[in-house]
This record gives structure tokens, C-alpha cells and sequence, in this order.
């Protein structure tokens, strides 16, 4: 009988699989969420493998080992890309990594596929509200097929283990529409280092044309009519037709960018921006104006926080748990430019208020340091590994109780 080499190396117990529809190819909420997950991950030695989509000349230089999933433009917005799911040699990359914790977050075929192999080989499985969907169908005119996409999203997480959401409201939401086991709080973080009021510049400000007592009104977000573009545009016209005296800014872009600056003549367009730019120009901005609905989180809500900007933004789920209502912020009605115009006028012409608002806002972000939040998602990753006997070394058998009373999918 032959002997037996030495023991390998003892794998981490903690092996995240995550999958995505989007990880490098696109700079969107989600994108880049995940990509500081996974640095957050591998700093405390947990080994992680992203698969997700990706593109001939992605916009991020993605953190940690990205596997590419095969994938296919979305009709009619070629930024976004569709999976074509778990083909073999993408699923012999999974085995090989032998994921101890897969994290899904987005329910497209990719991953219910992932779903499925998690289950099949009893691994505990998490999936991450990312993206309201539901909420997006009113913008494409595709309101009479809700109640089909949330049966779908039913049928998909309440066969997940936990449901990671962003804030207490989407919980909520999940709950009125039937999705009730599992459900965690996994909010988003932010680096108040670099996003904070010490990076207001004056140089940046007279660079786009701005004097230091001018009020700017200011979005910063991927542009895209969902993001309540129409919204801020009429808000700005009708200060602009009471001659309140401020200055717009819009700091993104996307397909909605040709339409919007020849709607708002008078605005400054920076487009992208990203590192110490976007820093500088959130602090450099007055007035933060967000009338998106759609979001889980409001991410760009608190990076304006965190740089000491009062917000006004949708009394809806992203922004709900942020914003303190007449403290930090105001929250309006989505789709009401009077009561958004009545607010940003208030903040435009009440300088004192404007300040004692993002000092307090900038007070609030600072509970959502990124790190301390992340630690909290590791806490719901080990109630999972916890009730389930992981192996850390290579080769030995896992037996799962996780998920004995969940419905077979």
C-alpha cells in the first residue's frame, strides 16, 4: 500500500462564489458595491470568485478573480448584458473553487442556475436585493406585468437561505409581497475618507465656470430616465423661471444625456467621474437633488451626506432609512416638482440651514463606515456556515441542515 503524502494546505473555511449581472463592465450601485465587497473579503482572508459578465473594454478595474460568464447585449440598452447561465467550463471553474457560501445577486438565468447548484450540492445560498425591478417597469410602460416578476422574484428567493436587503423599507416590501424567510439587513457602506466636506475646491468650482457664492443644485448619477431625471429637469426650470438664483450640475452619464442637456441649457455636465474628481465635486457642490424611486439604496444619497450636503430626495425606499426628514434632508412625494421645487428653493435661499443640514448629514454617514458594515454581512455569512458542518480541508464531507423545510424548487 502506498503512504500518503502531507496534508495539503487547510482551505479558509469561508469560499464566497458570488454571481452578478454586472461586476467590471458597467460603474453602476451594484457593480460597484461588490467590487468593494470583494476587497473587503480578501483583506480578512476570505477567499472569494466573482461570476459575472463582462466586456471588451470594461469601466472598472475589478477587485479579486473574476471567472467571465457568456453574455449577450440587453436589446435596446447594450450597456447592460445578459448571462447565458452556467456553461461547463464556467461550472467546472465553480467546483474547482469549492464554494463553502454562494451570494446571488441578481435572479436572472445565471443565477437561478447558481441556485440550483447550491442546492443540489447543499450549500448555503444568499441572495441580495440589488435592484427594485418591480419599480422599473413603469418606465418602459410594462406596469400590467408586476404582478408576473414578482411571482418570479417569490419563486427565487424564498429558496435562498437569507435575503441580504438594503435598507428596513425594502424589507417591508419584500414582506407585503410574500417574500418573508431569511431576510437580513445588509446596508451599504462608504469610505468617509474619501468622501467627505474637506475635499471643496474652489479651484474645482471656478474650473466649471462656478463663483464661490453661487448655490449648486447638484445629481450625480448614471443617466437614465429611471433615476427621476425629469424630476430634477423640472425642478431646475421652475427655479430658474422664479429666478431663484443657484447653479445645476449633473455628474454622470448614459443614453439620457443628449435629451437632458438640451432640456437644461444652463447646467454643467461633467459626465463620469470617479477617485479624488467625484470626491471633489459632490463637496463642491450645495444642494444634493435625488427624485430617484427606483432605488434599494440610496448610494449616491450618502455619498453627498458623507460630503456634507443637505439632500432632497424621494420619500421611497433608497433614500427612506438615509435621509432624517428635516434634519439631513427633506423626503418628497416621487413625482411631485412642486413640493421637490419648494424644498430645494428653501435650501438654495437659507444659507444657515444649508449648513446645519450637512453638518448633520455628514454626522449621519458616518455610521455607515464601510468596513463596519461589511463586518456585519461576514456575522449573517457565519449564522449560515454555523449551521452547516463546512470542511476546511480538501475533501471531506459536508452534511447540510440549512435547508430542510424550504420549498423544493
Amino acid at each position: 500500500m502506498c503512504a500518503s503524502g502531507p496534508p495539503g494546505p487547510r482551505r479558509p473555511r469561508k469560499r464566497v462564489a458570488l454571481f452578478a449581472g454586472a461586476y467590471n463592465h458597467i460603474a453602476d450601485g451594484v457593480a460597484l458595491t461588490l467590487n468593494h465587497l470583494v476587497d473587503y473579503l480578501e483583506r480578512q482572508g476570505i477567499a472569494a470568485r466573482v461570476f459575472a459578465p463582462t466586456g471588451d473594454d470594461p469601466a472598472l478595474d475589478h477587485a479579486g478573480t473574476l471567472i467571465p460568464v457568456p453574455s449577450v447585449p440587453l436589446p435596446g440598452r447594450s450597456e447592460y448584458r445578459c448571462s447565458l447561465g452556467l456553461t461547463s467550463s464556467v461550472r467546472a471553474e465553480l467546483e474547482a473553487f469549492e464554494p463553502t457560501l454562494l451570494q446571488i445577486s441578481t435572479p436572472d438565468l445565471l443565477g437561478f442556475q447558481a441556485l440550483r447548484f447550491g442546492r443540489d450540492a447543499n450549500i448555503p445560498v444568499a441572495g441580495t436585493y440589488h435592484t427594485h425591478f418591480a419599480s422599473y417597469l413603469k418606465y418602459y410602460h410594462l406596469d400590467l406585468l408586476e404582478p408576473v416578476v414578482w411571482r418570479y422574484l417569490r419563486h427565487f428567493y424564498q429558496r435562498c437561505d437569507h435575503v441580504y436587503v438594503p435598507t428596513t423599507t425594502m424589507r417591508e416590501v419584500l414582506r407585503d409581497h410574500g417574500i418573508e424567510d431569511g431576510l437580513r439587513l445588509w446596508q451599504r457602506g462608504i469610505d468617509v475618507d474619501r468622501f467627505n466636506p474637506g475635499h471643496r475646491s474652489a479651484s474645482w468650482r471656478r474650473q466649471h465656470g462656478i463663483d464661490e457664492d453661487e448655490v449648486v443644485v447638484a445629481f450625480v448619477s448614471r443617466l437614465v430616465w429611471e433615476k427621476g431625471l425629469d424630476t430634477y429637469a423640472e425642478v431646475i426650470e421652475r427655479l430658474e423661471r422664479q429666478d431663484v438664483p443657484h447653479r445645476s450640475l449633473i455628474v454622470g452619464d448614459g443614453p439620457a444625456r443628449d435629451e437632458l442637456e438640451a432640456r437644461l441649457p444652463n447646467t454643467t455636465f461633467t459626465g463620469f467621474l470617479r477617485g479624488e474628481t467625484l470626491s471633489r465635486a459632490y463637496a463642491s457642490a450645495d444642494v444634493f437633488l435625488f427624485p430617484s424611486d427606483t432605488e434599494t439604496f440610496g448610494k449616491v444619497t450618502l455619498e453627498a451626506m458623507a460630503s456634507g450636503l443637505p439632500t432632497v430626495c424621494a420619500d421611497a425606499a433608497g433614500s427612506r432609512d438615509l435621509v432624517a426628514e428635516g434634519t439631513t434632508g427633506f423626503l418628497c412625494p416621487p413625482d411631485d416638482p412642486d413640493t421637490f421645487t419648494d424644498r430645494v428653493r428653501r435650501l438654495v435661499l437659507d444659507a444657515s440651514r444649508r449648513k446645519s443640514m450637512g453638518t448633520a448629514a455628514y454626522d449621519r454617514a458616518k455610521d455607515f463606515a464601510r468596513d463596519r458594515i461589511h463586518a456585519r454581512l461576514v456575522q449573517h455569512y457565519e449564522e449560515l456556515l454555523e449551521k452547516t458542518d463546512v470542511p476546511e480541508a480538501h475533501g471531506e464531507p459536508r452534511e447540510s441542515s440549512v435547508r430542510p423545510n424550504r420549498p423544493e424548487g
